[in-house]
């Protein structure tokens, strides 16, 4: 259950409202947690005194930028954009394994993870920088050391838990990930560093503003349980990843 009274704001005008979402906070009421009795949505709603529109969603656990619209018109113009590709998104995450320098992983995906088996993919592309990588001297399955990246990510398109199967897809698991990921790695990490929680984190966005049509960039930083991974680790918090260049 989440405590929390008020969310931390990054930007607001009088069509839009971005806030930091913990990680562990719905975005909004979900059958698969019916248990959570307080949600990003009504925090919001509480904290300004009047009805918000999640513009786009983000996992339980996933900590960073979430975008709201004030009206329900805004809302609606702000998802033309995300439907037509010109809404660019950075994340950073921790994963297992060493990937390559850069690279791009297109992997078609259907449009629920828990979709049926003849559910026809949808293509699904995203891009990936790595930015640190570390060996730790810990004896997993048959590997006598075990492999860890910090990366960042952009998905190209925005299928449900995209980065999360992508990721696993390449046999680079994010961290935490009890879905996607393997347990022995993510209770060793936990124990290491202090920190159970996926390690995903959404930093940036960058959208036409819906009303102006203005090109707007958002940034987030860090959680203070994601720094104190990288702080753990010894890896310095990264400045904003860039985004590549995909507007129109």
């Amino acid at each position: 259950m989440c405590d929390l009274e008020t969310l931390d704001i990054l930007y607001q005008d009088d069509a839009l409202i971005a806030v930091h979402k913990p990680a562990g906070l719905l975005v909004h009421r979900s059958e698969l947690d019916r248990h959570e009795t307080r949600f990003a949505v009504q925090i919001l709603r509480d904290q300004v005194g009047h009805h918000v529109y999640p513009v786009h969603r983000l996992d339980k656990g996933t900590s960073g930028l979430l975008l709201f619209a004030r009206s329900a018109e805004a809302c609606k113009l702000a998802a033309i954009a995300f439907e037509h590709r010109q809404v660019k998104k950075g994340y950073l995450a921790v994963v297992r394994g060493w990937p390559t320098e850069t690279g791009e992983i297109d992997h078609p995906l259907t449009r629920h993870a828990d979709a049926a088996a003849d559910a026809l993919p949808q293509p699904a592309q995203t891009r990936f920088h790595t930015l640190q990588r570390i060996e730790l001297p810990w004896q997993i399955d048959r590997y006598p050391v075990s492999r860890y990246a910090l990366l960042t990510l952009e998905p190209l398109t925005g299928r449900q838990h995209q980065l999360r199967r992508h990721l696993k897809h390449v046999s680079h698991p994010i961290i935490g990930d009890a879905t996607y990921g393997k347990g022995q790695h993510n209770r060793r990490f936990a124990e290491h560093t202090g920190v159970h929680r996926l390690l995903l984190a959404s930093t940036r966005l960058a959208l036409p503003h819906p009303l102006t049509g203005q090109w707007l960039e958002l940034h987030c930083p860090l959680e203070a349980n994601f720094r104190q991974v990288l702080d753990t680790l010894g890896w310095p918090e990264p400045a904003a990843p860039p985004l590549s260049d995909q507007r129109g």
